[in-house]
């Protein structure tokens, strides 16, 4: 089995990725686990005035930063994880990473808003789950 854990930094990214390492110490076999981050593109006149390697190091620290506290939780379980980095729609990023690695499960937190306010504000979580392509199990 193949489990992607979506991480954003927030507290409830950590407890899905909390979740998922109850979820894998439950398997008979250890899961290949994934660990993803999606960072938003910068703005075109941010990254030309950073350049490629500041660019780059923008991205790489705010990975580093979102994924800090899961990562820690999967080396106190003993749990090896591969991290992944990706700038994009975090939506679709999620999705391509999870097809392209061929996990069979999603697991992502969500902040638990209301309908109305996700219709508005159009939450990543929603978007993946909307998407159809991999189940997903939603952590509040």
């Amino acid at each position: 089995m193949r489990i992607l854990i979506a991480i954003d930094g927030s507290d409830v990214a950590l407890r899905a990725a909390r979740y998922a390492i109850k979820l894998a110490g439950n398997l008979k076999k250890t899961p290949e686990l994934h660990l993803a981050y999606a960072d938003e593109p910068l703005m075109r006149s941010v990254a030309l005035n950073l350049g490629l390697e500041g660019t780059a190091r923008y991205h790489a620290e705010n990975s580093d930063a979102a994924m800090r506290k899961a990562r820690a939780a999967f080396n106190r379980a003993k749990l090896e994880v591969r991290e992944h980095l990706s700038v994009g729609d975090p939506a679709a990023t999620i999705l391509k990473l999870a097809q392209s690695n061929r996990c069979d499960l999603i697991v992502m937190g969500s902040h638990g808003r209301s309908p109305i306010k996700s219709l508005f504000l159009g939450s990543v979580t929603s978007k993946v789950l909307g998407a159809d392509a991999v189940p997903v199990l939603i952590v509040r």
